[in-house]
C-alpha cells in the first residue's frame, strides 16, 4: 500500500532583539517554528511529512520536477517567493538558477498536488512581501490574488461559512466552526471549488490545474489569525487530513 508522502515547507523564523538597560544593550538571537500542530495534524493520518524549515528551502528546496515528484503532495506555509526565487547562486554569485515556482507548477500540471496556507508571508502577505500574485503559484492555485498588501485583521473574530457542506475535504468536520482573527483577501476563479467563504472572500478553495489539484486556504494554521481555539479545535487533523488525501486523490 502506498504511504503518502508530504513536503511541508514554511512556518520558521528568527528574532533579533536588541534590549536596552540604561545606558548598556545587547542583543538576543531566537529561532522559532510554527508548523508543528499541521505536521502532527497530516502526520494523524498516516502522511509521511518531510518538513523544510524556511531558511532551508532557500538552498534546497527541489530544482527540478523529477526531484519534486518523490511527493504525492507539497504545502506552502508562511514563506514568500524570494526564498525560492533568489537561490544564494544567483543573488550572491550572479549565476542562472531555476526558477523553483515554475518548477511547482510544472510538477502540478504532470500530476502533482499543492497547497498554500494564509498568513504574513503567504499569498501577498504583509506590505505585499510575499509577492506570489502574477506568478506560477497564482496561476496555479483556485483563487485569484490582490496585487497590495492582502492581510484582513479581525481582532473581534471571524468565522468561515461553509459553501460546499458535502464536499470530501468537509467529511467528518464540524459545521460549527472556532473563529480566526484575520485572514488573506483571495477572490475565486471561475471553475474553483469553493468549499468556504468570510463575507465576500474566498476563505477556501478546491481546484485543478494540468494533471493536478490545487488548495487555497486563505487564514493561518497556527496563531495569531488561526485562533487556539482552532488550532485546538477537535476537527483540526480530521481536516488537513482530508485536504491532503483530496489533493493526492485519495477522497
Amino acid at each position: 500500500m502506498h504511504t503518502m508522502k508530504l513536503l511541508y515547507v514554511g512556518e520558521s523564523w528568527v528574532i533579533h532583539s536588541v534590549h536596552m538597560k540604561g545606558f548598556d544593550a545587547f542583543t538576543t538571537t531566537t529561532y522559532e517554528e510554527g508548523g508543528k500542530s499541521l505536521k502532527d495534524a497530516f502526520e494523524s493520518g498516516g502522511i509521511e511529512v518531510d518538513y523544510m524549515p524556511a531558511h532551508i528551502a532557500a538552498s534546497s528546496f527541489p530544482d527540478t520536477v523529477e526531484k519534486l515528484a518523490v511527493y504525492d503532495v507539497v504545502v506552502f506555509s508562511d514563506i514568500g517567493s524570494n526564498t525560492f526565487l533568489l537561490h544564494q547562486d544567483t543573488f550572491s554569485k550572479g549565476k542562472i538558477t531555476p526558477n523553483r515556482l515554475k518548477i511547482v507548477q510544472e510538477y502540478v500540471e504532470k500530476g502533482g498536488s499543492f497547497a498554500m496556507m494564509g498568513g504574513y508571508f503567504s499569498f501577498q502577505g504583509i506590505d505585499g512581501k510575499a509577492k506570489y500574485a502574477q506568478s506560477p503559484i497564482e496561476e496555479i492555485l483556485p483563487v485569484h490574488m490582490m496585487e497590495t498588501d492582502d492581510r484582513l485583521e479581525a481582532p473581534e473574530g471571524v468565522i468561515p461559512e461553509i459553501m460546499m457542506d458535502a464536499h470530501p475535504i468537509l467529511e467528518g468536520v464540524s459545521k460549527e466552526w472556532p473563529h480566526f482573527l484575520g485572514y488573506n483577501i483571495l477572490r475565486e476563479k471561475e471553475g474553483s471549488q469553493v468549499i468556504a467563504k468570510c463575507g465576500d472572500h474566498v476563505f477556501m478553495a478546491a481546484g485543478t490545474y494540468g494533471k493536478g489539484r490545487t488548495f487555497a486556504f486563505a487564514s493561518d494554521i497556527a496563531p495569531h489569525w488561526g485562533s487556539p481555539k482552532f488550532v485546538n479545535w477537535s476537527c483540526y487533523n480530521t481536516l488537513f487530513v482530508n485536504i491532503a488525501k483530496w489533493l493526492a486523490h485519495n477522497k
